[in-house]
């Protein structure tokens, strides 16, 4: 007997090494292997390093507030929980490959009444001790170790997807800290357009008192202070509500006054490129979909294996007796061998109907693992092409505010002296708050669009391999 149990274990893990998955062919990326090329783009690309956010954010309170934001992080948090749940579910389906060994002890007493003993009550009692396995697979055709493939492949889906969890939120901190910024910069160049736009209000009066303004003028004055005084409102509600968002990214209260360097400074390093199947390693994103192929290709397998016989097995080996002190004594051992085989005759087409679903799974997740690398590949281009054009808009810019700065300097000196009226220097302020709020706005737009291309090249760096056991 015990030759017997050996052999069909050697047998099933011999047969363990049969599997019907598919090989597995990654697709070609359906994208081009150059990134597009023309005035909108750089002249060229760099070899992409493998710098992380640390090396990309230059300013040390973003740098506070992204590793707050790791450590409290709701949804990161969750993301992570996640990776943990499906590598338990993965560890569950794995522990199938082998038998489940279970000791068994118990006790049965049972009265007999007179009636049918037909003298007088009996009381029989049952003794058992057993060690033995129940209903386990011999796994000939590779279903278990198909099904346990495919929960590998999930559970490293879930990590990328963590990982793009983590890289979406470290871009979404820098990118509401920075629209903070700059919209506390916008709410200070309110405040003095409001005080200037006051002080011109106060001269046009008194002006006009004197009969040297029209009523035109000093209404065009009141119109420019009533302007900035919505401007102000409207910045004070915007920074108020950037300030609540970056804190619910972070997850821990954001100090108002935290230092910060100004926004015209080189708050974020200019990451290299790379090439286009760079990606292919780079973005979790995309790592995840061909996860979720491996784990679709793995199905396939089980589903083939279930077209074929199942074969399992229970065996158990103990002691029993009536009496308790006899249970260990000789002539009580007791065994029990129960092989079971069931093949499939007849399912109206349930059988081929699951793998024809697994089948069409797998296209499906082709189809998403190409569409994220389309995806990868259209929003590294919009990044290049977003870097090349801010910075010409930003130049293009800096010289409109010098320029209205010149005519606000000189409409303002030919007020003074009297050569022009008010209404051409209110226009040359509100044409210098314009630009200089449009510098702000292109600032803001310009290291957005370098955080976002971070995003889009996979982070600028490589997460450590799962190591699985």
């Amino acid at each position: 007997m015990s030759t017997l149990r050996i052999s069909l274990l050697s047998l099933a893990m011999l047969a363990g090494g049969c599997s019907l998955i598919p090989d597995y062919q990654r697709p070609a990326p359906p994208s081009a292997a150059q990134y597009p090329q023309g005035a909108a783009y750089p002249v060229s690309s760099q070899t992409a390093g493998n710098e992380d956010w640390r090396t990309l954010f230059n300013d040390p309170a973003l740098q506070q507030l992204i590793e707050r934001a790791l450590v409290n992080n709701r949804d990161l948090r969750v993301a992570a929980l996640n990776v943990e749940a499906f590598q338990a579910q993965y560890r569950i389906q794995r522990a199938d490959l082998w038998p489940a060994v279970s000791a068994n002890a118990s006790e049965s007493r049972q009265r007999m009444p007179p009636s049918v003993t037909q003298s007088k009550a009996l009381i029989n009692s049952t003794y058992s001790v057993n060690l033995g396995i129940s209903a386990y697979e011999l796994d000939f055709f590779g279903r278990v170790r198909s099904l346990s493939e495919q929960a590998l492949q999930t559970w490293l889906s879930t990590e990328e997807a963590r990982r793009s969890a983590q890289l979406s939120l470290v871009a979404n901190v820098a990118n509401a800290y920075l629209t903070w910024r700059a919209d506390q910069e916008l709410l200070a160049l309110t405040r003095e357009t409001l005080a200037a736009d006051q002080q011109s209000l106060r001269l046009t009066t008194r002006n006009r008192e004197a009969g040297k303004s029209s009523a035109l003028e000093q209404a065009q004055a009141k119109t420019s202070v009533d302007t900035s005084r919505a401007n102000l409102a409207r910045y004070q509600r915007q920074v108020a509500q950037d300030l609540n968002s970056l804190t619910l990214l972070v997850g821990a209260p954001v100090p108002e006054s935290l230092p910060a360097r100004p926004l015209a400074s080189d708050l974020v390093q200019q990451l290299p490129a790379g090439l286009p199947s760079d990606l292919l390693q780079r973005r979790p994103d995309i790592l995840q979909a061909e996860y979720k192929l491996k784990a679709a290709n793995a199905n396939i397998g089980a589903a083939r294996a279930a077209f074929f016989p199942s074969v399992s097995l229970t065996a158990n080996a103990g002691t029993s007796s009536r009496d308790l002190s006899g249970l260990f004594g000789a002539g009580s051992g007791a065994w029990t061998f129960q092989p079971q085989i069931s093949l499939p005759i007849f399912n109206a087409g349930s059988l081929r109907a699951s793998l024809d679903y697994s089948k069409l799974q797998k296209d499906v997740a082709v189809a998403e693992y190409e569409k994220s690398i389309q995806t990868a590949f259209q929003e590294v281009a919009d990044g290049l092409a977003a870097r090349t054009t801010y910075q010409q808009q930003l130049q293009a810019q800096r010289d409109l505010v010098q320029a209205t700065q010149d005519y606000y300097n000189l409409a303002q000196h030919r007020y003074q002296n009297g050569v022009d009226s008010s209404l051409v220097f209110l226009d040359a302020q509100r044409s210098l708050f314009s630009s200089q709020q449009g510098l702000i706005t292109d600032r803001l737009a310009q290291l957005v669009a370098e955080v976002n291309l971070y995003t889009a090249l996979g982070g600028g760096w490589r997460a450590q391999e799962s190591t699985v056991h």
